[in-house]
């Protein structure tokens, strides 16, 4: 009778199969709509699941406003950037003595050599 009793406590005691343990990890995953994953292979699931950070990083830094951004604004100011009219007048005088950019091809695809 004793030796029924312990035989009884030492496989109540005893560890389950890599098996019967490997079918219990796959229901649990299946019932809460885990992954799985028995070779632990990486899979960047970490990653995935994390909150995106691109948006939080745009709202981070206020937007810039640029002279051109200012005058579509405000058309009725008429106000004059002082930057873009001298790099035309630049431009406008390398013109002139022959060192602007080359024109245009064209037609699209064709060279002239």
């Amino acid at each position: 009778m004793t030796s029924a009793i312990a035989h009884a406590s030492k496989v109540a005691l005893s560890r389950p199969s890599q098996e019967r343990m490997m079918a219990l990890r796959k229901v649990q995953c299946s019932i809460f709509s885990t992954t799985f994953n028995p070779t632990s292979a990486r899979t960047g699931a970490k990653y995935l699941k994390g909150r995106l950070r691109g948006p939080s990083m745009v709202e981070y830094y206020p937007r810039t406003l640029s002279f051109k951004d200012i005058n579509k604004s405000y058309p009725e100011l008429n106000l004059v950037d002082e930057e873009e009219e001298t790099r035309i007048l630049d431009l406008m005088a390398r013109k002139a003595r022959g060192k602007g950019p080359p024109p245009k091809a064209k037609k699209k695809g064709k060279h002239d050599f």
